[in-house]
């Protein structure tokens, strides 16, 4: 409204002074610079919507970036997180539209802490120079430190974080969000939700990292996994409660809340930590959250029907666009794991067996994605339906389309 209330009154102004070529062109340029910003032009988010999905890559059998980029879009997934920031797949998402957050590894933040330079020098290698048809909205600084055993690295993660956002800073990229995930390693309880509190000997590394997220606008990321759970407790925890499907549930008798699944209820164990450290407008988004579809003879749960039913039940609650029984406004997002199996990953079977895909390409099973095939001898990447790479592209012509529509009809009114 302010941006047409200006406009009319410039107009008026130029016509009682006349219309000399060089004012016309004046306003033209002024008229133009309001029809883009009120087109929001350059809005950024790190996150659209409330689904997005872990992009991992330590496999030897996958697709190449070009063709993940195809099935992502396919798939109508917009938001992916990388744990690097390898340059193949930052040029494969180029023009994409896709919404991508980066990872710092672990073993680069005790240098980047510090060494200011070493933090500037990477950020415009791996970020800056795909700016801005690679669409990077995020960068991870490291990956669940805190929830680890290296006290160095726990030690190290403040200063790398302060100095990966003064690079920032200072290369202009201020709409770029930086965060921390973490393992729930970080708490000391977790049941129920409202009694969700950090571990006291990380309070000295957690609290000034919530004090500087805080400040910035970051939310909290956590690995969330009902999964991991069950697996480690299966006589006492319903797997109905884990797999959203029907159960009694529990009742938190401190806050009067039910809960009829352990996802929610895991995130506002995280809300009520960080109430009780001091952060209780902080919002909590899950960096991961996934269920094995196979495991060894000692991982309970890790099944494909069970893959299934977690993973189709978790699109359709994130689909609903509500928060969690303690924040009910704040909607909740989440990134799953994973996009596809990774069969380099060392320790259990179960960590080579999380993806929603094959390495075809094709669905490993289905939780309702549409404008995809199942997996047979002939489905693959070559099979998918509805895709092409006019995406990005159909998207900027139409904003440039409504915003010299709304340039016509201020000139012709």
């Amino acid at each position: 409204m302010e941006s047409s209330l200006s406009i009319s009154k410039l107009r008026r102004r130029f016509t009682r002074r006349g219309s000399s070529m060089g004012m016309s062109h004046l306003f033209l340029a002024f008229l133009l610079f309001n029809a883009l910003f009120c087109c929001d032009f350059m809005t950024v988010q790190a996150f659209t919507g409330t689904y997005g999905i872990n992009y991992g890559r330590i496999a030897d059998n996958i697709p190449d970036p070009e063709s993940v980029v195809t099935l992502l879009k396919a798939a109508k997934i917009k938001n992916v997180r990388i744990y690097d920031a390898d340059h193949s797949v930052l040029q494969a998402f180029k023009g994409s539209g896709l919404e991508l957050t980066v990872g710092i590894p672990n073993e680069l933040l005790k240098d980047m802490s510090v060494n200011e330079n070493r933090a500037l020098e990477w950020i415009k290698e791996n970020v800056q120079a795909f700016l801005p048809k690679t669409h990077i909205r995020a960068i991870a600084v490291g990956n669940e430190i805190l929830g680890g055993q290296d006290l160095e690295l726990q030690e190290a993660l403040l200063g790398a974080s302060k100095n990966v956002y003064s690079a920032l800073q200072e290369l202009k990229l201020n709409d770029i969000e930086i965060n921390s995930p973490h393992s729930q390693a970080v708490f000391a309880n977790s049941f129920p939700p409202s009694a969700g509190v950090f571990k006291e000997e990380l309070m000295q590394y957690m609290k000034p990292l919530l004090q500087f997220f805080s400040q910035i606008g970051s939310p909290f990321y956590i690995n969330a996994y009902p999964f991991l759970a069950y697996k480690n407790d299966p006589e006492h925890i319903d797997l109905n409660y884990a797999l959203f499907l029907s159960n009694p549930g529990i009742h938190d008798a401190k806050t009067n809340l039910h809960y009829d699944n352990m996802f929610d209820a895991t995130i506002d164990a995280a809300y009520a930590a960080l109430e009780a450290a001091g952060f209780a407008k902080m919002e909590v988004r899950v960096s991961e959250t996934g269920w094995a579809s196979k495991g060894d003879e000692n991982e309970a749960g890790a099944t494909v029907q069970n893959a299934r039913t977690y993973n189709r039940n978790l699109r359709k609650r994130l689909a609903k666009k509500k928060g969690t029984p303690m924040r009910p406004k704040m909607v909740l997002k989440a990134y799953v794991f994973a996009l596809f199996n990774e069969n380099q990953k060392p320790g259990p079977t179960s960590e080579r067996n999380f993806g929603l895909f094959k390495a075809d390409g094709s669905i490993a099973y289905d939780i309702g994605f549409t404008g995809l095939r199942h997996s047979s001898a002939s489905s693959s990447l070559l099979s998918l339906k509805g895709t092409g790479g006019s995406g990005g592209f159909m998207s900027y012509f139409m904003v440039l389309t409504s915003c010299a529509t709304v340039l016509l009809m201020v000139l012709l009114s």
